[in-house]
């Protein structure tokens, strides 16, 4: 379904970071099925995730690929996010840059909605999507599977569908 980079190495180095936001899960993934995960930048929280050092190409073709587009052509990241920090290349899912701030020096761009927390119906996610979710936040950050299942069942899209003790399960199954 998605034909990766141009360049396919792996990622210079891998950190945990966090994020300045909300994560939240709307929209119908065509992939895992179930709520995709955005993050809203604008609502007060962090929000866990982790970094990888790409070369623009890298980041460019996975963007690409996320918003539905063919790889293969480099982003002008300075030129896009300029002095807001944002630039919006389309209207669907994760067509929307970030600036997310820097880690050791090294700027941090992801891609979100263009809509914000509230703006769609949540969408709870599917049980796989949750397991590769809840594996990173275990695997990056350290969590418990308790802590990890705590977080994803309480987010919005998510909470009052799934419970902690669910995810949890689905947790204990990798």
């Amino acid at each position: 379904m998605h034909p990766g980079c141009r360049d396919p190495s792996p990622p210079l180095r891998t950190r945990p970071v966090m994020l300045p936001g909300v994560l939240y899960f709307a929209t119908e993934s065509h992939v895992w099925s179930g709520g995709r995960a955005f993050l809203d930048p604008e609502v007060s929280g962090r929000a866990p995730a982790v970094a990888h050092l790409l070369t623009v190409g890298q980041f460019s073709d996975v963007a690409a690929q996320e918003m539905g587009r063919p790889p293969g052509r480099d982003l002008d990241l300075a030129a896009l996010l300029g002095a807001t920090g944002r630039a919006v290349l389309g209207p669907g899912r994760y067509e929307t840059l970030v600036s997310a701030g820097e880690h050791d020096g090294i700027p941090m761009v992801t891609f979100t909605a263009p809509w914000r927390l509230g703006d769609v119906p949540g969408n709870a996610p599917a049980a796989a999507y949750l397991r590769m979710l809840g594996s990173g936040l275990m695997a990056g950050h350290g969590r418990s599977a308790e802590e990890a299942a705590a977080y994803l069942a309480g987010r919005p899209g998510a909470a009052g569908h799934w419970t902690a003790e669910a995810v949890r399960q689905l947790l204990a199954q990798d």
